[in-house]
């Protein structure tokens, strides 16, 4: 049976449970939503200090990116959560050089990557989306977009696979990494969207991005991919390794609801009630969500594309529930009206 997860949405007492950032190194930005929370936010991280390319970013992964307890490279690449990595290798030891195959050396793969940028160099030191990888894995991603492959014309040894894209909006051929990391990507490329927004007149266009804009398609996957892989303690350990060497941080980690109130179609429904915040499930196995309250007039399921999949018209009825088991696994928004007009957002995973 699916599983459904009910997102609690209450502004009030949703604070954020990840990496604290200095006190007020945020303040300015509440009640701001879209291009006026993105502009305010670049005001907020664009006075960086990159490190070098060498041996800025060499040296910078000894805190950034190593595994707890080793001297090994935390590689996104080649991990296996839960088991053995197919690979490891020793920070200092076995950067790249030259290499043949996976398992030879880790390198400085550009999540955004530099093409992209024309190559102008804004980003090409940023920390906060260069991470150390295996230096074949990150040949073979090359430029190509991240996106969704269902039938992989390669894949990895830890499960990255690179084929066509079975997102809606584009079908080129795009790079997936495992899930346990797609959030951390997510991340990452938000961060670079809003750090260089404004700053990318010599940037070029890709198949996921248009300057320093992140083209809808993408977007869409990429806000799906922030909810269903939260923010971990690594990327709260790496975002702040990061910020005490080039003294910014990535907002999207320290407060994953800002995401939604820049790029979320739906945040205006509700604005001021959904947030991005803890998921409650006091009975896993249920296949309806409590919508109690009187004098409702209708409700709506609107799926990430924000298409309209489930309406109930409840017409004042002290209706207490909705069902959701004819709705396939995803994330869904449920817009619950009421008869004087008002209206209250909530987030819905089915599983």
């Amino acid at each position: 049976m699916k599983k459904l997860y009910l997102i609690l949405v209450l502004v009030i007492v949703a604070v954020s449970l990840y990496a604290q950032p200095s006190p007020g190194y945020y303040n300015g930005t509440e009640g701001l939503t879209g291009n006026a929370l993105k502009t305010k936010l670049h005001s907020i991280i664009k006075n960086d200090d990159h490190t070098s390319y060498t041996p800025g970013l060499w040296n910078a992964y000894y805190t950034t990116d190593k595994r707890p307890g080793t001297n090994y490279v935390w590689d996104i690449y080649s991990d296996r959560p839960g088991g053995t990595p197919p690979y490891q290798y020793t920070l200092g030891n076995d950067q790249c050089g030259s290499y043949g195959d996976e398992g030879d050396c880790y390198n400085r793969e550009h999540l955004w990557a530099q093409s992209w940028t024309n190559n102008d160099g804004t980003e090409k030191t940023d920390l906060h989306h260069v991470y150390p990888t295996d230096g074949y894995v990150n040949n073979r991603r090359g430029n190509y977009a991240f996106g969704e492959v269902n039938n992989a014309s390669w894949i990895s040894q830890n499960g990255g696979k690179l084929g066509n894209n079975t997102v809606l909006g584009y079908n080129g051929t795009v790079f997936e990494p495992i899930d346990e990391y797609k959030g951390d990507i997510a991340r990452a490329l938000m961060y670079v969207s809003v750090r260089y927004y404004t700053e990318d007149s010599s940037w070029g266009t890709s198949d996921m991005t248009n300057k320093s804009v992140i083209k809808d398609w993408a977007m869409t996957m990429l806000l799906r991919w922030h909810e269903e892989d939260p923010v971990s303690e690594k990327e709260i350990n790496r975002n702040n390794a990061v910020y005490a060497i080039q003294q910014n941080r990535n907002p999207f980690v320290d407060d994953p609801e800002f995401a939604a109130r820049i790029w979320d179609p739906h945040w205006s429904v509700a604005e001021n009630e959904y947030v991005v915040s803890v998921s409650v499930w006091p009975n896993p196995a249920t296949t309806t969500v409590n919508i109690a309250g009187e004098n409702l007039e209708a409700v709506y399921m609107y799926n990430v594309m924000g298409q309209l999949v489930l309406t109930l018209d409840v017409s004042g009825d002290e209706q207490s529930s909705i069902d959701v088991s004819s709705l396939n696994s995803g994330i869904y928004f449920m817009n619950v009206i009421s008869q004087n007009g008002g209206s209250v957002l909530k987030k819905v995973v089915v599983q």
